[in-house]
């Protein structure tokens, strides 16, 4: 991720503050999911492509951010839906340090980059409805001393977003 992408996730946070994030509804009600009470909001972006972002706070650093967004953008067709899917994981790609992990489910892109000069794991799940490219976007420390824990509850909270958004 840019050194202007974390800029802009930092000004969200101080400007808008953080927020509790809950119960959510995107793209006019036609997208919801809920997220754990302790998950923050840090950016929300309306109109099209409509995004939100939350931080899962790491107990044991103040250095890293691990965050889940969920980003929505109308497109019109399965051929629209796979260009803006094909678009993302060549973003993905560019990333410094980009490496794909085995092991994810078909409908699950798994990879590594570095962010700041740390290793993060990336979970990325794609879904066409509705009119609508619904991207999850899942990443956290590849290393934390939060634990398996702190990890396992992380994926957990991006495996129940996953489950409504299909």
């Amino acid at each position: 991720m840019s050194f202007f992408r974390n800029l802009a996730l930092a000004g969200a946070l101080v400007f808008a503050g953080a927020t509790h994030a809950g119960d959510i509804s995107m793209a006019g009600g036609s997208v919801t999911f809920s997220t754990p009470d302790q998950w923050n909001v840090i950016m929300e972006t309306e109109g099209d492509p409509e995004a939100r972002v939350f931080q899962v706070t790491d107990p044991t650093s103040n250095n890293t951010l691990a965050r889940v967004s969920v980003t929505v953008k109308q497109v019109g067709n399965a051929e629209e839906f796979q260009q803006y899917v094909a678009g993302a994981m060549g973003k993905a790609k560019a990333l410094t340090g980009y490496q794909a992990a085995s092991g994810g489910a078909p409908d699950n892109f798994v990879y590594t980059a570095q962010e700041n000069g740390a290793q993060y794991s990336y979970s990325e799940r794609y879904w066409f409805k509705g009119g609508h490219a619904i991207q999850l976007r899942c990443l956290r420390p590849a290393q934390s001393s939060a634990g398996a824990s702190w990890r396992t509850a992380f994926d957990k909270g991006c495996d129940a977003i996953a489950a409504r958004l299909k």
